[in-house]
C-alpha cells in the first residue's frame, strides 16, 4: 500500500440554517483509489446547479449540496448563502495549511471565452475579480451574484482569490470558463507535497 493510499481522505460537512435558507453540504477534496466522484447539487436555480457542479467535476472533488432558500423573493440569499457554506466546507475539509502547494493557477477556455483564475490559501480572505458579463441574468441566476459567489466562497474558505474573464462574447461561457478555471486552481493549490511543512515564512497559516 503507498503512502497516497494511507493519508487521510479531507471532507466535510456543513450545516447551515437562517431564515432565509436551510443548506447542507458535503465537500470532499480526495477519494480512496477506486472510489469515484459523486455530485449531487440541488440549489433550485439551475444555473447555479450547473456552476457548482462544474467547479466540483473539474476541481475532482465530491459535492453533495442540497439549499432550501427563499427563492419567491429572489436568488440573492441562496447563491450567498450556498456559497457561504461551501467555502466554509472547504476550510474545514483542508484542515490545517500544511504540507500543501497552497498557490493554484488555472486557465479555462470555453469556445471563445477564457478565463483565469489564481487562488491562495492564504488565511486572508480577498476577491478581486471583473468576469465582463452583460445579461441581467442567466437562466433564474442574475449575473451581479456570480461575482458574490465567488467573494462569498473566498470570504468563508479564507482564501485570496481573482477570477478574470480575460475575453469572451456569449456570458453563459464566460461564467462557466471563470468556475472552471477556479477548479483547476483549487485543484493545484490543494495538492499534498509530502513535506508536512506549513507554506508561509510566518510559520503559521490560521485555518
Amino acid at each position: 500500500m503507498t503512502s497516497d493510499t494511507l493519508k487521510a481522505i479531507r471532507t466535510a460537512t456543513v450545516e447551515r440554517k437562517t431564515s432565509e435558507t436551510t443548506i447542507s453540504c458535503t465537500l470532499t477534496l480526495d477519494h480512496a483509489p477506486g472510489v469515484k466522484q459523486n455530485i449531487s447539487v440541488k440549489t433550485g436555480i439551475g444555473f447555479l446547479d450547473h456552476m457548482y457542479t462544474a467547479l466540483a467535476k473539474h476541481g475532482q472533488m465530491s459535492l453533495d449540496m442540497k439549499c432550501d432558500g427563499d427563492l419567491w423573493i429572489d436568488d440573492h440569499h441562496t447563491a450567498e448563502d450556498s456559497a457561504l457554506a461551501l467555502g466554509e466546507a472547504f476550510k474545514l475539509a483542508l484542515g490545517e495549511r500544511r504540507g500543501i502547494r497552497r498557490y493554484g493557477t488555472g486557465f479555462a477556455p470555453l469556445d471563445e471565452a477564457l478565463s483565469r483564475a489564481v487562488l491562495d490559501i492564504s488565511s486572508r480572505p480577498y476577491f478581486c475579480g471583473d468576469l465582463q458579463l452583460k445579461r441581467e441574468k442567466i437562466g433564474d441566476l442574475s449575473t451581479e451574484m456570480i461575482p458574490h459567489v465567488f467573494e462569498s466562497f473566498a470570504q468563508a474558505a479564507g482564501v485570496t482569490l481573482h477570477v478574470d474573464v480575460i475575453r469572451g462574447v456569449n456570458d453563459h461561457h464566460k461564467a462557466e470558463s471563470a468556475f472552471k478555471a477556479l477548479a483547476l486552481a483549487i485543484r493545484e493549490a490543494v495538492e499534498r507535497d509530502d513535506s508536512g511543512e506549513v507554506p508561509s515564512t510566518k510559520g503559521v497559516l490560521a485555518m
